[in-house]
């Protein structure tokens, strides 16, 4: 049996039922999954728990501590939340290529 962690990314042009994935090893199961809002963000969070058993989230840094909290209520106490959060210096190198992407 492995231990399951998810990774979920938010973006603004996401659809979840398209862009996921799960990279498996003998010894772990990985389900990435990307969202466009927090509405997806909970509702894909709560089948990876109910359906695939995952042990653990990660959110990526778009997320709020609302959300995060919110998040955490939907999926129950038995499931480890964890957050993806930069430093400064990370901060001004996403900002800078999401600038070259025409994002910001």
């Amino acid at each position: 049996m492995a231990v399951k962690l998810a990774f979920i990314g938010r973006v603004p042009d996401a659809d979840p039922e398209k862009h996921r994935c799960v990279i498996e090893t003998p010894v772990y199961q990985l389900y990435v999954v990307m969202v466009e809002n927090q509405r997806q963000a909970i509702e894909v969070c709560e089948t990876l728990a109910s359906k695939e058993g995952v042990d653990q989230i990660t959110l990526c840094p778009a997320f709020t501590h609302r959300d995060v909290g919110e998040i955490a209520d939907v999926v129950g106490e038995n499931i480890a939340i964890a957050v993806a959060r930069r430093d400064s210096p990370s901060n001004r190198i996403l900002t800078e290529a999401k600038k070259r992407e025409g994002l910001v």
